[in-house]
């Protein structure tokens, strides 16, 4: 992300508000990707993970995440501090940039409130809700905005230090969340019936418009990072396109070649796969290395999705597969194909600035990985301990939207005289027929 004069520019600030809006809309439009992949009997339990954090990680950040992750440096590069906590000292006036501050920080909100919906796609069907509340604010402050201030933040040990690139979120967004769900993954346990029954999922219609709606919203995401209605955001904008139909195209083609017959939830799915991996690179590479950083990322990610059968551990919805995976794709090729038309300055190995970007990178990507899972396995062990975390047994099976919402998804019908069919009623009383 770039930052650059210190008066309100009206063209970047009005492209930014609309970049802010989009992406808030990626979280909805995870919570229809998501939805529609799981089993009928747990979609709503989906799409309440991601609205429920929205409201969550929204409060964390405004009162104490912003200034930890884009206060000044407190810490050699570790965190920032709180002296805008509650967003304290900041006004309508604040600039940062060439936007309003209040502006930036709501931008960066709608990254952090993704990033944490994203890891429910891992543990989906099998969490327990409540402690999902839990889990999600104490998360956002203790994983995510960390590595935002490593990455973004003044100061940050990662751009500033060690100097490698991050243009839009691959590793506090992609590589954070991948991590993280794998170590929930494995505190959990699998689904029951993992390996053994089909988990199919029970609407692709939904994961089509879920994925497409991401797709919108990853303009803003990529586009909008370069906080400015400019030539660099243009750039993003096309290669943000460009990696999204390689990854669709990858993930197809292997499919073809792997299976026979290339599947709609392989195109939503590759898509996403493109788009996760561009994200980091989407401003620091050509229109080419775009094409080929999101081909190999459709078809590394096609693979990585079945190593959860290989080694045991269930990823629900290839949260590890997809976004760790293609994150670390898209992070580690900056070191290959930056170049210094788009950066300013850093070239990749591809375009003679040797090995030492890619050395950069590769450091970022262990850094942020292993951190956020070895935090995540701590938080997620220690509600486990003292609230519980796996969803009870006879709970699992029923499904968790009529068990913890009281809701179902699919009752549209009435029973006799017009009465409408109540949510609550155990199934085998909306069943039966009426007199």
């Amino acid at each position: 992300m770039t930052l650059a004069a210190s008066r309100i520019d009206t063209g970047d600030t009005a492209w930014l508000l609309a970049a802010t809006a989009l992406v808030l809309l990626m979280t909805p439009g995870l919570a229809l990707f998501y939805g529609g992949m799981v089993r009928a009997k747990s979609v709503l339990n989906m799409l309440m993970m991601s609205f429920v954090s929205i409201a969550l990680v929204t409060v964390v950040w405004l009162t104490a995440g912003y200034s930890l992750a884009f206060g000044p440096d407190a810490f050699g590069g570790l965190v920032g501090g709180l002296e805008h906590a509650g967003m304290a000292g900041i006004g309508a006036d604040s600039v940062q940039g060439s936007v309003p501050t209040l502006l930036f920080a709501t931008f960066q909100l709608t990254f952090a409130i993704i990033t944490a919906a994203l890891i429910s796609g891992a543990v989906a069907d099998r969490v327990k809700f409540g402690a999902w509340l839990v889990f999600v604010p104490v998360w956002a402050l203790l994983v995510y905005v960390p590595v935002a201030h490593w990455v973004w933040g003044p100061g940050g040990w990662i751009h500033d230090g060690l100097g490698a690139l991050d243009f839009a979120g691959g590793m506090p967004v992609e590589i954070a969340s991948g991590a993280s769900g794998l170590a929930l993954c494995l505190v959990l346990g699998p689904r029951l019936g993992f390996k053994k029954d089909a988990m199919r999922p029970h609407n692709l219609p939904m994961v089509v418009l879920g994925a497409g709606l991401l797709w919108f919203g990853w303009f803003g995401f990529n586009a909008g990072s370069a906080l400015g209605a400019n030539g660099l955001a243009a750039a993003a904008f096309l290669n943000t396109l460009a990696a999204g139909c390689t990854g669709l195209l990858g993930w197809l083609l292997v499919e073809q070649r792997r299976d026979g017959h290339p599947t709609t939830l392989g195109a939503a799915s590759g898509a996403v796969a493109g788009l996760v991996a561009i994200t980091p690179s989407c401003g620091v590479v050509s229109l080419l290395g775009a094409l080929v950083v999101g081909l190999a990322a459709g078809v590394v990610c096609s693979y990585a999705v079945g190593w959860k059968f290989r080694f045991d551990y269930d990823d629900s919805l290839d949260v590890v597969g997809v976004h760790l995976v293609g994150g670390i794709i898209g992070t580690l090729l900056i070191g290959v194909f930056a170049v210094h038309t788009m950066t300013g300055g850093a070239e990749g190995l591809l375009y003679g600035g040797g090995l030492g970007q890619l050395g950069r990178q590769l450091v970022g990507v262990l850094a942020v990985g292993l951190y956020a899972f070895g935090a995540t396995y701590g938080i997620g062990t220690a509600i486990d301990r003292f609230l519980g975390m796996r969803a009870d047994e006879e709970h699992e099976r029923t499904g968790l939207d009529l068990t913890v919402h009281a809701e179902s998804a699919y009752d549209h019908g009435v029973l006799g005289h017009g009465a409408p069919v109540s949510s609550s009623l155990p199934v085998a009383q909306k069943a039966k027929p009426q007199a």
